[in-house]
């Protein structure tokens, strides 16, 4: 889809944990946004991370010098992503899924850290038969701390149940 075909976003207001729980399956400890902010459907979205110490994965990762690992960054932003196409497509409580298909360019430039604020801001390029194509960037402090590009496919119940 060209810029130039392209319709402008559906402004949505703010979506809160309990709400993004009824999107998507995530739970602790994989559940990696807090809420969506910024939402014109079905195009963009900015996903919230309030970065903790409380992280599991902060255990191992690494003690005495707590890092978010990259790959939880780039799974916070499909997760932002995946919000986004179930709410924007008015798809709640259908029973759908948004599977992640593939992850290209993905860079890593600052560490995330306890703390930090997590900014996933992620925007559709194109989407064709139920797979989504985004860009997503991950931002901290005004600071790009991770980007990438990344694809996905919309699941129907039927498709998700039956195979």
């Amino acid at each position: 889809m060209s810029e130039a075909a392209r319709k402008p976003g559906r402004a949505m207001p703010d979506i809160e944990v309990g709400r993004l729980m009824q999107l998507i399956p995530h739970r602790f400890p994989m559940l990696l946004i807090d809420r969506l902010t910024e939402i014109e459907a079905p195009e963009r979205a900015t996903g919230i991370k309030c970065v903790t110490i409380n992280e599991p994965f902060f255990q191992g990762h690494f003690p005495g010098d707590p890092i978010m690992p990259g790959v939880l960054i780039v799974e916070a932003m499909a997760q932002t992503a995946a919000a986004l196409v179930i709410a924007g497509q008015e798809r709640e409580g259908k029973g759908d899924l948004v599977y992640f298909m593939g992850i290209d360019q993905a860079r890593f430039r600052s560490p995330v850290r306890p703390g930090d604020q997590l900014r996933l801001e992620v925007e559709l390029q194109k989407h064709r038969l139920g797979i989504h194509w985004f860009k997503g960037r991950a931002v901290v402090g005004g600071q790009v701390a991770a980007e990438a590009v990344f694809n996905a496919k919309l699941f129907g119940r039927e498709q998700v149940a039956g195979g």
